[in-house]
Protein backbone atom coordinates (compact mmCIF):
# COMPACT_ATOMS: atom_id res chain seq x y z
CA UNK A 1 0.00 0.00 0.00
CA UNK A 2 3.12 2.22 -0.10
CA UNK A 3 4.82 2.04 -3.53
CA UNK A 4 4.95 5.34 -4.03
CA UNK A 5 4.31 7.12 -0.68
CA UNK A 6 5.31 10.66 -0.56
CA UNK A 7 5.59 11.26 -4.01
CA UNK A 8 4.21 13.43 -6.19
CA UNK A 9 2.40 12.38 -9.72
CA UNK A 10 1.05 13.62 -12.69
CA UNK A 11 -1.39 11.78 -14.46
CA UNK A 12 -2.30 13.20 -17.89
CA UNK A 13 -5.29 12.12 -19.69
CA UNK A 14 -6.45 10.83 -15.73
CA UNK A 15 -9.85 11.58 -15.56
CA UNK A 16 -11.24 7.84 -17.37
CA UNK A 17 -9.42 4.70 -19.15
CA UNK A 18 -6.34 4.19 -18.25
CA UNK A 19 -5.52 7.03 -17.03
CA UNK A 20 -8.28 6.94 -14.57
CA UNK A 21 -6.70 3.15 -13.15
CA UNK A 22 -3.53 5.11 -12.70
CA UNK A 23 -4.86 7.78 -10.33
CA UNK A 24 -6.46 5.25 -8.34
CA UNK A 25 -3.61 2.77 -7.96
CA UNK A 26 -1.22 5.39 -7.60
CA UNK A 27 -3.40 6.99 -5.06
CA UNK A 28 -3.74 3.57 -3.30
CA UNK A 29 -0.45 3.38 -3.20
CA UNK A 30 0.16 6.86 -1.45
CA UNK A 31 1.20 8.90 -4.13
CA UNK A 32 -0.47 12.42 -3.91
CA UNK A 33 -2.00 12.82 -7.59
CA UNK A 34 -2.25 15.37 -9.81
CA UNK A 35 -5.02 14.86 -12.63
CA UNK A 36 -4.90 16.78 -15.72
CA UNK A 37 -7.47 16.49 -17.98
CA UNK A 38 -10.25 18.19 -20.42
CA UNK A 39 -13.41 16.04 -18.63
CA UNK A 40 -13.97 18.31 -16.05
CA UNK A 41 -16.87 16.09 -14.25
CA UNK A 42 -15.28 12.93 -14.10
CA UNK A 43 -12.01 14.49 -12.91
CA UNK A 44 -13.44 16.18 -10.08
CA UNK A 45 -15.56 13.11 -9.37
CA UNK A 46 -12.52 10.93 -9.55
CA UNK A 47 -10.53 13.45 -7.07
CA UNK A 48 -13.47 13.92 -4.32
CA UNK A 49 -13.75 10.32 -4.44
CA UNK A 50 -9.58 9.46 -3.72
CA UNK A 51 -9.84 12.67 -1.30
CA UNK A 52 -12.64 11.15 0.43
CA UNK A 53 -11.61 7.84 0.63
CA UNK A 54 -8.61 9.36 2.57
CA UNK A 55 -6.01 9.85 -0.38
CA UNK A 56 -4.87 13.03 -2.05
CA UNK A 57 -5.92 14.39 -5.68
CA UNK A 58 -6.66 17.28 -7.20
CA UNK A 59 -8.03 18.00 -10.46
CA UNK A 60 -7.06 20.37 -12.97
CA UNK A 61 -8.54 21.46 -16.12
CA UNK A 62 -5.77 21.46 -19.03
CA UNK A 63 -5.53 21.11 -22.51
CA UNK A 64 -1.89 19.55 -23.24
CA UNK A 65 -1.81 20.77 -26.44
CA UNK A 66 -1.87 24.66 -25.12
CA UNK A 67 1.92 24.53 -23.71
CA UNK A 68 0.86 28.07 -21.34
CA UNK A 69 -2.09 25.86 -20.01
CA UNK A 70 1.09 22.72 -19.15
CA UNK A 71 2.86 25.14 -17.73
CA UNK A 72 0.77 26.73 -15.57
CA UNK A 73 -0.95 23.81 -14.02
CA UNK A 74 2.49 21.66 -13.26
CA UNK A 75 3.57 25.10 -11.35
CA UNK A 76 0.24 24.92 -9.41
CA UNK A 77 1.10 21.56 -9.12
CA UNK A 78 4.55 22.05 -7.28
CA UNK A 79 2.87 25.13 -5.55
CA UNK A 80 -0.28 22.67 -3.98
CA UNK A 81 1.72 19.80 -3.45
CA UNK A 82 5.37 20.87 -2.92
CA UNK A 83 7.14 19.40 -5.82
CA UNK A 84 6.70 16.80 -8.61
CA UNK A 85 8.10 13.39 -8.61
CA UNK A 86 6.17 11.46 -11.20
CA UNK A 87 5.11 12.16 -14.36
CA UNK A 88 2.20 10.05 -16.48
CA UNK A 89 2.05 11.07 -20.29
CA UNK A 90 -1.17 8.99 -20.31
CA UNK A 91 -3.01 11.71 -22.54
CA UNK A 92 -3.82 10.44 -26.26
CA UNK A 93 -6.34 10.20 -29.27
CA UNK A 94 -6.33 7.61 -32.00
CA UNK A 95 -7.32 10.27 -34.33
CA UNK A 96 -8.80 9.89 -37.81
CA UNK A 97 -8.82 6.31 -39.64
CA UNK A 98 -8.22 7.45 -43.08
CA UNK A 99 -5.26 6.38 -44.80
CA UNK A 100 -2.21 7.86 -45.80
CA UNK A 101 -3.73 9.14 -49.20
CA UNK A 102 -6.53 10.47 -47.96
CA UNK A 103 -5.94 12.01 -44.55
CA UNK A 104 -6.06 15.78 -44.10
CA UNK A 105 -3.05 17.63 -42.63
CA UNK A 106 -5.54 19.14 -40.10
CA UNK A 107 -6.36 15.21 -38.88
CA UNK A 108 -2.74 14.24 -39.32
CA UNK A 109 -1.79 17.33 -36.84
CA UNK A 110 -4.61 16.96 -34.36
CA UNK A 111 -3.16 13.52 -33.86
CA UNK A 112 0.65 14.64 -33.17
CA UNK A 113 -0.48 17.78 -31.12
CA UNK A 114 -2.30 15.89 -28.50
CA UNK A 115 -0.24 12.54 -28.39
CA UNK A 116 3.78 14.00 -29.45
CA UNK A 117 3.42 17.57 -28.40
CA UNK A 118 1.80 16.93 -25.01
CA UNK A 119 4.29 14.30 -24.24
CA UNK A 120 6.98 17.62 -25.30
CA UNK A 121 4.97 20.38 -22.96
CA UNK A 122 4.39 18.34 -19.77
CA UNK A 123 8.07 16.99 -19.82
CA UNK A 124 9.55 20.35 -20.82
CA UNK A 125 8.05 21.81 -17.95
CA UNK A 126 8.17 18.71 -14.74
CA UNK A 127 12.18 18.36 -15.48
CA UNK A 128 13.23 21.78 -13.82
CA UNK A 129 11.01 20.39 -10.90
CA UNK A 130 12.88 17.19 -11.19
CA UNK A 131 15.95 18.41 -11.63
CA UNK A 132 15.41 20.54 -8.46
CA UNK A 133 14.72 17.18 -6.19
CA UNK A 134 17.74 15.43 -7.53
CA UNK A 135 15.78 12.29 -9.15
CA UNK A 136 12.17 11.52 -10.88
CA UNK A 137 10.01 9.25 -13.30
CA UNK A 138 8.73 10.02 -16.44
CA UNK A 139 6.23 7.71 -17.70
CA UNK A 140 5.10 7.73 -21.57
CA UNK A 141 2.39 5.83 -22.72
CA UNK A 142 3.19 4.56 -26.15
CA UNK A 143 1.70 1.51 -28.00
CA UNK A 144 2.34 -1.53 -29.47
CA UNK A 145 2.12 0.09 -32.44
CA UNK A 146 5.15 2.24 -31.56
CA UNK A 147 7.04 -0.95 -31.54
CA UNK A 148 5.38 -2.69 -35.03
CA UNK A 149 3.05 -1.64 -37.87
CA UNK A 150 -0.15 -2.38 -39.29
CA UNK A 151 -2.16 -1.34 -42.25
CA UNK A 152 -4.56 1.29 -40.12
CA UNK A 153 -4.20 4.50 -38.33
CA UNK A 154 -1.22 5.86 -39.53
CA UNK A 155 -1.54 9.27 -37.74
CA UNK A 156 -1.86 7.56 -34.37
CA UNK A 157 1.22 4.58 -35.13
CA UNK A 158 3.20 7.76 -36.35
CA UNK A 159 2.94 9.24 -32.94
CA UNK A 160 3.16 6.22 -31.11
CA UNK A 161 6.42 5.70 -32.52
CA UNK A 162 7.73 9.09 -31.88
CA UNK A 163 7.15 8.63 -28.11
CA UNK A 164 8.77 5.57 -28.08
CA UNK A 165 12.29 7.57 -29.41
CA UNK A 166 11.35 10.59 -27.27
CA UNK A 167 11.16 8.26 -24.12
CA UNK A 168 15.07 6.96 -25.53
CA UNK A 169 16.45 10.12 -25.88
CA UNK A 170 15.17 11.76 -23.00
CA UNK A 171 16.22 8.89 -20.74
CA UNK A 172 19.92 9.13 -21.91
CA UNK A 173 19.54 13.08 -22.05
CA UNK A 174 18.54 13.31 -17.94
CA UNK A 175 19.94 10.14 -16.74
CA UNK A 176 22.79 12.46 -14.74
CA UNK A 177 20.02 13.98 -12.91
CA UNK A 178 18.71 10.95 -11.88
CA UNK A 179 15.71 11.24 -13.99
CA UNK A 180 14.62 7.62 -15.57
CA UNK A 181 12.20 7.82 -18.59
CA UNK A 182 10.33 5.00 -19.68
CA UNK A 183 7.64 3.99 -22.07
CA UNK A 184 4.89 1.35 -22.02
CA UNK A 185 2.77 -0.41 -24.90
CA UNK A 186 0.07 -1.51 -24.19
CA UNK A 187 -2.26 -4.06 -26.26
CA UNK A 188 -5.66 -3.51 -27.23
CA UNK A 189 -7.12 -2.41 -23.86
CA UNK A 190 -11.00 -2.15 -23.44
CA UNK A 191 -11.35 1.80 -22.68
CA UNK A 192 -13.80 4.29 -23.96
CA UNK A 193 -10.67 5.39 -26.53
CA UNK A 194 -10.79 1.84 -27.95
CA UNK A 195 -14.82 1.36 -27.85
CA UNK A 196 -14.90 4.73 -30.22
CA UNK A 197 -11.78 3.67 -32.55
CA UNK A 198 -13.72 0.19 -33.15
CA UNK A 199 -16.79 2.15 -34.06
CA UNK A 200 -15.24 4.81 -36.34
CA UNK A 201 -13.71 1.68 -38.27
CA UNK A 202 -17.08 0.86 -38.78
CA UNK A 203 -18.22 -2.11 -36.01
CA UNK A 204 -21.70 -2.32 -35.82
CA UNK A 205 -21.81 -4.81 -32.99
CA UNK A 206 -19.31 -3.63 -30.37
CA UNK A 207 -18.97 -7.07 -28.32
CA UNK A 208 -18.74 -8.90 -31.30
CA UNK A 209 -15.45 -6.68 -32.17
CA UNK A 210 -14.25 -6.57 -28.67
CA UNK A 211 -13.97 -10.54 -29.20
CA UNK A 212 -12.47 -10.51 -32.40
CA UNK A 213 -9.94 -7.75 -31.41
CA UNK A 214 -8.92 -9.80 -28.33
CA UNK A 215 -8.08 -12.60 -30.45
CA UNK A 216 -5.34 -10.85 -31.81
CA UNK A 217 -3.64 -11.55 -28.61
CA UNK A 218 -2.18 -14.96 -27.70
CA UNK A 219 -3.85 -14.95 -24.65
CA UNK A 220 -6.95 -14.32 -26.56
CA UNK A 221 -8.32 -11.40 -25.06
CA UNK A 222 -8.02 -7.15 -24.79
CA UNK A 223 -6.24 -6.33 -21.54
CA UNK A 224 -7.84 -4.38 -18.89
CA UNK A 225 -6.84 -0.47 -17.49
CA UNK A 226 -5.68 -1.91 -14.11
CA UNK A 227 -3.13 -4.13 -16.24
CA UNK A 228 -1.11 -0.90 -17.46
CA UNK A 229 -1.83 0.74 -14.14
CA UNK A 230 0.09 -1.71 -12.40
CA UNK A 231 2.92 -1.33 -14.75
CA UNK A 232 2.17 2.37 -14.12
CA UNK A 233 2.70 2.10 -10.06
CA UNK A 234 6.10 -0.22 -10.98
CA UNK A 235 7.96 2.71 -12.88
CA UNK A 236 6.75 5.23 -10.51
CA UNK A 237 7.92 3.53 -7.60
CA UNK A 238 11.61 2.90 -6.19
CA UNK A 239 11.05 -0.72 -7.28
CA UNK A 240 12.43 0.14 -11.04
CA UNK A 241 14.92 2.60 -9.72
CA UNK A 242 17.82 0.88 -12.68
CA UNK A 243 15.17 1.25 -15.35
CA UNK A 244 15.47 4.01 -17.69
CA UNK A 245 15.27 4.06 -21.65
CA UNK A 246 13.18 0.93 -21.26
CA UNK A 247 10.40 -0.49 -23.21
CA UNK A 248 7.21 -1.93 -20.96
CA UNK A 249 5.37 -3.86 -22.94
CA UNK A 250 2.07 -4.94 -21.36
CA UNK A 251 0.20 -6.72 -24.67
CA UNK A 252 -0.62 -9.95 -24.09
CA UNK A 253 1.56 -11.28 -26.24
CA UNK A 254 0.60 -9.38 -29.13
CA UNK A 255 3.97 -8.08 -30.46
CA UNK A 256 5.63 -11.32 -29.68
CA UNK A 257 4.03 -13.06 -33.07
Amino acid sequence: MNRVEGKTCIVTGGAVGIGHACVQRLAEEGAAVAIFDRQDAEGEALANAINHAGGKARYWHVDVTRESDVARAIAEVADHFGGVDVLVNNAGISGSTKLTHEITEEEWDLVQAVNVKGVLFCTKHSLPLMKRAGAGSIINLSSIYGLVGAPDVPAYHASKGAVRLMSKTDAMIYAPDRIRVNSIHPGYIWTPMVEHHLQASGATDIAAAREEVGKLHPLGHMGDADDIAWGVVYLASDESKFVTGSELVIDGGYSAR
